[in-house]
């Protein structure tokens, strides 16, 4: 069954946006004043916000984008991108005083990818950013990279969060870590509102100190959060909640880029949300649009149409191990 398109946009996608600089893979990083060719350079919309707005349009599903870029060049690309590809952008603010946030993204074959950031107009986004786009009552609220976003403060939004909640509406949280910091002491505020929390091992790791997946996901769920989903890449995922405590597989795939893999798994799991399906379902279209993501240079490019994820899941079988 395809999902129907919507007129109006039952998710709001809110966090960052940024424009993407992406190699293809390199044989090694270049030394010191050498130059490596690479098949192609692609510039792609990029961020959690952004990323997953633009898988859910994929999948049939029209969301809301709440966030900031600058008035310019990048800005103005991320913004025709949006909306060429079926995002509401009517959440997008345009910052005069600072430019569009970038990334640069380095492949190297057989290693984990490297990433320059500027945080350019992310700088200014805050919890009121999300007061306008909350007045219609989304579904689904997703936050793409929380504690990246400097001013993003614990407090405001989990304030935020109370009140979506309070109206019907599911959180779901998605977290990047810029380095070490207080980043415990921000989650403890926000997760007790949190429904769905969705971070990668590494950066669990980074936040906690600690590097077991499974004891990850309990101290996230101890802190409040009701859904705990601890990506590992090719490794599966751990989902820990009151009604499914599972170690997850993968759907056999070709890697090419790994990048907006995470944001795809998490378009995939509100997919399964809008749809009302199980956790063990949302969990499989979740892993089977994450892991067409990977096929691809660049964030989007990649991900599964709904029938492509509904033929790709009858084809495959995920593996599920209960944790005792």
């Amino acid at each position: 069954m395809s999902a129907p398109h919507l007129d109006s946009s039952p998710v709001v996608c809110a966090g960052l946006v940024v424009a993407d600089h992406v190699s293809t893979p390199l044989d090694h990083l270049p030394r010191p004043g050498e130059l490596v060719a690479a098949d192609d350079l692609v510039l792609n919309i990029g961020g959690g916000a952004a990323n997953t707005a633009v898988d859910l349009a994929r999948l049939g599903v029209r969301s809301t984008i709440c966030a900031r870029v600058g008035d310019d060049f990048f800005g103005r690309f991320a913004t025709e991108t949006l909306r060429s590809r079926g995002v509401d952008d009517s959440g997008l603010k345009v910052d005069p005083s600072l430019p569009t946030s970038q990334t640069l993204i380095v492949n190297v074959r057989g290693e984990d990818r490297r990433f320059i950031h500027a945080y350019g107009a992310n700088r200014g986004f805050v919890a009121e950013d999300l007061d306008a786009v909350l007045t219609r009552n989304p579904r689904v609220l997703h936050i793409g990279y929380f504690l990246i976003l400097p001013h993003l403060e614990a407090h405001p939004l989990a304030d935020r969060f109370r009140r979506a909640r309070a109206n019907g509406t599911i959180t779901v949280l998605d977290v990047a870590t810029p380095g070490p910091g207080d980043h415990i002491d921000r989650l403890r505020v926000v997760l007790p509102e949190t429904d769905i929390f969705v971070p990668n091992t590494d950066e669990a790791a980074l936040i906690l100190g600690e590097t077991d997946p499974i004891r990850q996901a309990l101290a996230f769920r101890e802190l409040g959060a009701r859904r705990v989903v601890i990506t590992l890449g090719e490794q599966g995922a751990i989902s820990l909640s009151d009604e499914l405590q599972t170690r997850i597989g993968v759907y056999p795939t070709t890697f090419i880029d790994g990048s907006g893999g995470g944001d795809a798994f998490n378009a995939g799991y509100i997919l399964g949300l809008l749809e009302g399906r199980s956790e063990r379902e949302c969990l499989q279209l979740a892993s089977a649009i994450g892991s067409s993501c990977v096929r691809a240079v660049g964030t989007t490019d990649g991900v599964f149409t709904r029938d492509e994820a509904n033929a790709f899941i009858s084809a495959h079988e995920l593996a599920f191990e209960a944790i005792g």
